[in-house]
């Protein structure tokens, strides 16, 4: 049974791959910052192992990673999906909303891949999969700060790929487009219509979809898959 640590779990995109790879029969745990009582729901009805931890804090983040790992027993696969978004005009961002993006969305992955690492390359195998956004590819207007830090996973995608190939593990980057979460709450109905209107496929996504795509890239079907960076946006962002 291979054992999955997913950042960001209690909902979203997060939650859905938990639930995804719990059917699927891996062994689950996951990380969240703040919200109990989504957390003790997920976890009860997945049964999954539930870590509370602020990732953006390098200690939290080590001992977040290793107090999963302890109870799946290894990791196989590491899901950076944590992540926050703000809307503002870019004169308008502060110092403190710049260091919160870039902590929450960027370095947060950064120090939980850092610790997972230790494992996988322990046992020669072992699978980083990175949850950026359509916005690192194309930039979006209001967003620059949000852009900046998915546009740096990308990057890390692919020069950790490159170093970590040959301890036999993959490190892959999944893109999603608008996707039906809490995230994207915010947007009243005339600019969901809009982005609609503006993706080839005339709709936004689902959070299963990319629990799919993760879980693929999590399995053996995608061995010979790293230091990709894979869009899930409808072909909005062609």
């Amino acid at each position: 049974m291979k054992k999955v640590l997913i950042t960001g779990g209690s909902r979203g995109i997060g939650r859905a791959c938990v639930e995804y790879f719990s059917e699927m029969g891996y062994s689950v745990a996951f990380i969240y910052k703040s919200c109990d009582y989504a957390a003790e729901e997920v976890a009860r009805a997945c049964g999954a192992f539930a870590v509370k931890a602020d990732i953006s804090q390098p200690a939290d983040a080590a001992d977040a990673v290793r107090r999963a790992s302890e109870h799946l027993g290894g990791l196989d696969v590491l899901i950076n999906n944590a992540g926050i978004s703000q809307i503002k005009l870019f004169g308008d961002i502060s110092d403190a909303d710049w260091d919160r993006m870039i902590s929450s969305n960027l370095s947060g992955a950064f120090y939980v891949s850092r610790e997972a690492l230790k494992p996988m390359i322990a046992q020669h195998s072992g699978r980083i999969i990175n949850i950026g956004s359509m916005w690192g590819k194309t930039g979006a207007s209001c967003e620059v700060h949000y852009s900046a830090s998915k546009a740096g996973l990308r990057g890390m995608t692919m020069a950790l790929a490159k170093e970590v190939g040959l301890s036999g593990i993959t490190v892959n980057c999944i893109e999603p487009g608008v996707i039906d979460t809490d995230m994207n709450s915010e947007l009243d109905g005339q600019a969901l219509a809009e982005l609609c209107d503006e993706t080839p496929l005339g709709r936004i996504g689902k959070p299963r979809e990319v629990a799919y795509l993760a879980e693929f890239l999590a399995s053996d079907k995608a061995d010979f898959i790293t230091g990709q960076v894979i869009g899930i946006d409808g072909g909005y962002a062609i």
